[in-house]
């Protein structure tokens, strides 16, 4: 399986190697999963009409403008995420207005959602939503939580990592590309039948989301370093690490969805992708 959090590698292997699609997740972006609660869940809860919200992210990435306005991520009528900023973007809007983030009073996010977990705060790096992942199929495999959550061989700049391990009797492999052209690669090797793993994470720009084309400009290898060390830094700090112990999704479930693959998750929080080799080669 490889993994769906990236636009750009989406659209990539849309285009490129459309015979995988079969094997690339149905789960939607974070951002497009977030939109689709918010608009049912979220509004319901709160007793909104979900006609009268108008969702706005903010993310590192360009392509997420690209991502929200695609006809799969919206029902009757209305698109799921009505706008992106960029962080880029973010940051400028806020210079013009006089605001100053280090002077300001934080405030607690809104629930349902405020809340992560240290599992959902490594997205952004290359190999956190793999070590994610990794973390909790390994505590549904063993139906215990292990004592080392941290899976340090799918972190770091590297375009291409990977890491084997052993559960149950069975080998799990895994690998990490950060970089179209590191992921064009590693396809070749694997569709020639030299390597093969159970999961693929993919992120388009190298080093992951921290590394994205809506961050600041000239930024350098050593910033998104320190970006990705502080994710993990926050990530150990948290007393919840691990993505399926997170209250509100629970309760989540709970209420409105059912379980992991009923009707509703999958209406809401899956969806499928479209093969665009023809527009390539024609």
């Amino acid at each position: 399986m490889f993994t769906s959090c990236s636009p750009g590698w989406v659209k990539f292997v849309e285009h490129k190697f459309p015979q995988l699609l079969e094997n690339v997740s149905s789960c939607k972006s974070p951002q497009q999963m977030m939109g689709a609660l918010v608009k049912t869940f979220f509004a319901e809860k709160l007793g909104i009409d979900h006609t009268k919200i108008y969702s706005v992210s903010v993310m590192p990435c360009t392509a997420k403008k690209f991502e929200a306005n695609r006809p799969e991520h919206g029902r009757d009528g209305l698109m799921d995420i009505d706008a992106v900023l960029t962080t880029r973007e973010t940051a400028q809007m806020l210079r013009e207005a006089g605001i100053d983030l280090a002077k300001t009073e934080p405030t607690p996010c809104d629930n349902p959602f405020g809340e992560r977990s240290g599992a959902g705060k490594i997205f952004g790096a290359s190999g956190g939503v793999a070590e994610a992942a990794l973390r909790t199929a390994v505590c549904w495999l063993t139906e215990d939580s292990p004592e080392n959550i941290e899976i340090h061989e799918v972190r770091g700049l590297d375009g291409v990592k990977t890491f084997s391990t052993e559960v149950n009797g069975m080998e799990l492999k895994t690998a990490v590309v950060s970089g179209l052209a590191n992921a064009e690669s590693l396809i070749e090797r694997i569709l020639k039948g030299e390597e093969s793993y159970h999961m693929v994470e993919v992120m388009a720009c190298p080093g992951g989301c921290i590394g994205g084309g809506g961050q600041p400009y000239f930024v350098e290898t050593g910033t998104i370093r320190k970006r990705m060390k502080n994710l993990y830094r926050i990530d150990s700090a948290e007393s919840v690490r691990l993505s399926h112990e997170n209250e509100h999704i629970k309760q989540l479930y709970k209420e409105f969805l059912g379980e992991p693959g009923s009707p509703v998750s999958h209406k809401l929080l899956h969806t499928k992708y479209t093969s665009r080799k023809e527009k390539v080669s024609g």
